[in-house]
């Protein structure tokens, strides 16, 4: 097998993304500064990159030198105290655009130049736990009192990845703010999101097609939200209050075949129906669709959705309400089993979020690498990570590979 992936990598990082200038550009409030913002930061995404899974790791990787290689000679890189206090001061914003010129570039560059479902550009949106520990609080956690009745303290975000065809990459995410939003999983959640999707729309304009969310957001205030952004709501629904719905979803019973198809990937027989109807405080009709599954086994589970759009076809449609799993299987379970998105790095809100952002960056660089530059590889993401981790502390001292941090 060819060598020589993490000199490819950072190649890519700096010819296509600029990370290096990108990295010069960021900022922070502390006062005479021993070190860079730069010097400090660099570590923390190619920490990330090679999967580590806490600050104490991080410590001793900078003791032996595993990053020195990645600087000048001239240049020496921080302890992890001025990591940790750095990251509580440096500026976001910065950071976040890193992200979001990730994005850029990629939309530039004609990474989805084939969308990712069936001609439509997807993302998933959901909430999920961040930084838990049953020690430390502040104003912005969470609360959750456990069996035990211990209270268990954590920040909270709202992450919206595109899903569908590789890369799913991260577009941004949102943190629960503690004193604005409601304490409430079902309000926080919902205004969380309602803010992420106008950023993103705001920023990337015309790169979302449609947007796909669970039954958190079966309410005409998502519904209404959306079509001011300009996109497409396919929303699950299940148990649910509203009386419109209800309704509708009596007369789907009732109705006709509207299509059936056999899931080949997952070997069931689909059946699906179709309804329109009206939903209070919405101006135009909806479409509800229900999808009886059958599996092999002879047992039945169906899945009912609505949305704004009718000329999608249902086969599509399904395959986006499928895709939506993507979002926890291949975003959330890879953070939070390789990079510990549950382990408390530090608690403190800006900190907090810069790291996110940097796992964010980590994330979608690596996906990016692999999907655009080892094209024909047949070795998996975990394996790539190995070779290019065996690679970092033997890397030979070149200023190609150097990030100017000064």
């Amino acid at each position: 097998m060819r060598k020589g992936y993490l000199k490819k990598l950072i190649r890519y990082m700096k010819k296509v993304y600029d990370i290096e200038n990108a990295l010069m550009r960021l900022t922070d409030t502390r006062v005479n500064p021993t070190y860079s913002t730069a010097s400090v930061i660099l570590p923390v995404p190619f920490g990330f990159l090679v999967r580590i899974k806490s600050f104490n790791e991080l410590k001793y990787r900078l003791q032996s030198g595993d990053f020195q290689h990645l600087v000048s000679y001239r240049t020496k890189l921080p302890q992890i105290d001025a990591i940790r206090n750095t990251l509580k001061k440096v500026e976001i914003e910065g950071i976040q655009e890193i992200n979001r010129g990730i994005i850029k570039t990629s939309i530039k560059n004609k990474v989805m130049h084939q969308e990712t479902i069936d001609g439509y550009t997807v993302a998933a949106l959901d909430g999920t736990r961040l930084f838990g520990s049953q020690k430390k609080s502040c104003k912005h956690c969470a609360t959750q009192i456990k069996r035990n009745g211990k209270i268990d303290y954590s920040y909270n975000a709202v992450f919206m990845t595109l899903v569908g065809q590789k890369p799913r990459l991260i577009i941004d995410f949102e943190m629960y703010q503690g004193l604005v939003d409601s304490s409430k999983k079902e309000e926080g959640e919902l205004t969380v999101a309602k803010r992420l999707l106008t950023r993103v729309t705001k920023e990337h304009k015309h790169l979302l097609d449609v947007v796909v969310y669970d039954a958190l957001a079966s309410n005409s205030a998502w519904v209404n939200h959306c079509i001011s952004c300009n996109v497409i709501p396919i929303v699950q629904v299940k148990g649910t209050h509203n009386f419109a719905i209800k309704k509708a979803k009596v007369w789907l019973n009732k109705s006709e075949i509207k299509e059936e198809w056999q899931d080949q990937k997952r070997n069931r027989r689909i059946v699906a129906y179709e309804e329109t109807f009206c939903l209070n405080g919405v101006d135009k009709p909806l479409r509800l669709i229900k999808f009886q599954q059958k599996s092999a086994e002879g047992k039945y589970t169906q899945v009912v959705v609505m949305t704004t759009d009718f000329k999608i076809a249902l086969q599509t449609i399904y395959k986006m309400i499928h895709a939506r799993w993507d979002i926890e299987n291949s975003i959330f379970n890879n953070l939070k089993t390789y990079c510990e998105l549950e382990h408390c790095y530090i608690h403190d809100m800006n900190a907090a979020t810069a790291i996110v952002y940097l796992m964010s960056i980590a994330f979608n660089l690596m996906q990016l690498f692999m999907v655009r530059r080892l094209k024909q590889s047949k070795f998996t993401q975990k394996e790539l990570i190995r070779l290019v981790d065996k690679e970092l502390s033997n890397l030979r001292k070149s200023s190609a590979y150097w990030f100017n941090t000064s």
